[in-house]
């Protein structure tokens, strides 16, 4: 059994070496075969801060950090960096 590997975006920063990831999920739904969108957020565990708002990220399943943290980020894939006072 592998890890599990998930690819999200950025969408939060302001806790102390935790990001928070969105990742989106498609679908076909199984009775009207529309294509659907299903979002989730993990909180991910980021040792160096290097990850910044916008960023496309590979995150990594690992044992639980915390209450709600069980991903550390793996590699930044692209970086799109807003930082928290230029929204």
């Amino acid at each position: 059994m592998g890890l599990k590997e998930k690819i999200g975006i950025v969408v939060s920063t302001k806790m102390q070496k935790t990001i928070v990831v969105l990742v989106e999920n498609k679908f076909r739904h199984p009775r009207y075969a529309k294509i659907m969108v299903r979002t989730k957020r993990y909180l991910v565990h980021d040792e160096e801060n290097k990850a910044k708002i916008g960023d496309r990220v590979v995150m990594l399943q690992s044992r639980p950090l915390s209450k709600l943290k069980r991903w550390t980020l793996e590699k930044i894939l692209s970086s799109q960096g807003v930082q928290e006072g230029d929204k």
